[in-house]
């Protein structure tokens, strides 16, 4: 966490150059510390989130069987899908958006005294613009709801389409997301503002209904020896979307109320602009039938084939072990995914959007694009490349450093706290031995994510379009690599874990390759050889040590043991001081 903080020190402690203006220097140190400041909160909102759904799951698992945990993580596919065709792209694009012609204040201050009141009608323009914008993920999500639900009861396998009320749980998976559609609007807006409170108090309030309800549903089913299926988990996914539209809806009309704009669609443009100042800030022609920022319009398209790739590849495994195997596979793969994913969406995912919007914001007028085009201010440019170069490379440290840890210890703690938390049930199908695997893919996990979301916050139009080529070429490597792995080599839910990892690995080359050719385009060098630790050879040898002292205790990777407290206390014995090397 030091190397997160070293990121707002870098921004905050350092003083302004001769080419930068205090006012430049000082909004830059405010974004930087937004984005910290958001990516803690995001982080203790998962760490909340996650504990309540936690708990809920291990109550949940003592009336789940594999099958129907198959099943729901078939759904949660389903509905996942609708909103990542839906909003992925859109929200994307927003976060680059840069509508106004103005220099936003990066001005002296006597040209800045006369530009207070177009800054403010430039603030309520691009709110508004991001809210139309918004609107369109309503319309996107409806075809998506349509379209993947026909296709799912099309081609399900005969075996999942017996479960009770999967026809019933389906639907309102489907309404369940267009219901938190309804919220987009708002959470854009506050997002772009940074805002990030009114999102923590939305996740939480409706992550604890999702969860009151899946139990209660589930408790009431078992009480009435009501066989409910997958029913509690899609009243619990709509008991979600309407914690967040209610949540949203109420902090998003307070800043609209305050700031002047609307959540509905209104035109933009010359009106708008014009009403403060009595001088138009942007052209009419900037806006698709008045409503819509031709620019982010334009980037959203071109990010739409990109997205499909990308959640193809993202939730590829849950496709290919649909596909190639049972849902009581299905469900041993679902249980290890959501153990051995919780750090990444605790700690990983939060900094991940941090990351996006702060470099998106940080550099989305500094870099010299791919055409030579110099920008307005080279001095200023270049301390902003430099800055987004230092940042990077804390944020990848800070990666390598708690993946150490996670390779050396998980593969021998994560089965064992399976067998107590889940039961020696679960544990039984295999469960245990795909997780062990899993905290080995993780680090790939990290990695790629924050290498993407810096690829995502500056990549322009031409190189989304070679991203998504490319990431083609991943994914039939990635379906050849689960073939090979469940078909012919029928290693089960573990060859989908060798089949992501070359998948990510593939990525992350494509990433690095970038983010070097970024950097030296803007003539600042970006090597990866500092990513090696200080004193490599001795967190190699202590792991070796550890690893060695564990297998000699009779503890080995996966099985079930007969005596799993005895050996989660050797294991925790034997890690505190391994992990007091780092």
């Amino acid at each position: 966490m030091a190397e997160l903080h070293k990121i707002a020190g870098n921004a905050s402690g350092g003083k302004a150059t001769a080419s930068s203006s205090p006012i430049d220097t000082r909004e830059t140190a405010e974004e930087t510390g937004s984005a910290v400041r958001g990516a803690s909160l995001l982080i203790i909102l998962q760490i909340a989130s996650r504990a309540i759904t936690f708990v809920a799951n291990q109550l949940l698992l003592r009336f789940l069987t594999a099958q129907l945990l198959g099943v729901s993580a078939q759904l949660e596919v389903y509905y996942l899908s609708v909103l990542f065709f839906a909003r992925e792209s859109l929200r994307v694009a927003v976060q680059r958006q840069r509508t106004s012609d103005h220099d936003g204040g990066h001005s002296n201050g006597a040209k800045g005294q006369n530009q207070g009141g177009e800054n403010q009608v430039a603030n309520v323009t691009d709110s508004q613009s991001v809210v139309n914008i918004a609107h369109l993920s309503l319309g996107l999500g409806l075809a998506s709801s349509l379209g993947l639900g026909w296709a799912y009861l099309r081609y399900v396998d005969v075996a999942t389409m017996s479960t009770p009320y999967l026809d019933t749980s389906l639907r309102i998976y489907g309404v369940a997301a267009l219901v938190e559609l309804l919220s987009e609007p708002a959470f854009v807006v506050l997002q772009h503002r940074l805002r990030f409170g009114p999102r923590a108090a939305a996740e939480s309030i409706a992550t604890f209904l999702r969860c009151l309800i899946t139990f209660g549903a589930a408790n009431w089913g078992w009480k009435h020896s009501l066989d409910l299926g997958v029913l509690p988990f899609a009243l619990g996914q709509l008991a979600y979307g309407v914690g967040l539209l209610a949540v949203y809806l109420w902090y998003g009309f307070g800043l609209a109320t305050s700031e002047g704009f609307s959540l509905f669609p209104r035109h933009v443009g010359q009106d708008t602009a014009s009403g403060i100042t009595g001088k138009p800030l942007l052209k009419n022609e900037s806006y698709v039938l008045g409503y819509f920022f031709t620019p982010t319009l334009q980037l959203a398209y071109s990010l739409m084939a990109q997205s499909l790739v990308k959640h193809v590849l993202t939730q590829g495994d849950t496709f290919l072990v649909s596909i190639l195997s049972d849902p009581r596979s299905q469900g041993v793969y679902a249980l290890a995914n959501n153990y051995g994913s919780l750090l990444a969406r605790l700690v990983f995912q939060p900094i991940e959007e941090s990351s996006r919007n702060y470099f998106s914001k940080l550099l989305s007028s500094s870099a010299t694009p791919p055409t030579g085009e110099q920008p307005r201010d080279k001095a200023a440019a270049k301390t902003q490349v430099h800055k987004a170069r230092v940042d990077l490379q804390a944020l990848l440290k800070f990666y390598v450093l708690l993946s150490v840890v996670v390779v050396g210890v998980g593969p021998y703690a994560a089965p064992l706290l399976v067998q107590i938390v889940a039961g020696p049930r679960w544990s039984g199908t295999g469960a245990g031995g795909v997780l062990a695997r899993y905290c080995l893919y993780i680090p790939l996990l990290a990695v790629n994510g924050i290498t993407e979301a810096f690829v995502s916050s500056v990549a322009t139009k031409s190189e989304v379009h070679r991203q998504s080529l490319w990431m083609g070429v991943f994914s039939l490597a990635f379906a050849l690599a689960g073939f090979l792995s469940l078909r012919i080599l029928d290693l089960g839910a573990a060859g989908l874990v060798y089949a992501n990892a070359i998948n990510m690995l593939c990525r992350i080359v494509w990433s690095g390759a970038f983010i070097s050719r970024y950097f030296r385009r803007n003539n600042v060098e970006f090597g990866w050889g500092w990513l090696t630790l200080n004193g490599a050879a001795l967190y190699v040898l202590g792991t070796a040590v550890l690893w060695g002292i564990l297998s000699r205790a009779g503890i080995l990777v996966g099985n079930v043991s007969s005596h799993v407290f005895k050996d989660l206390l050797v294991v925790g014995a034997v890690a505190v001081p391994y992990v007091g090397l780092m």
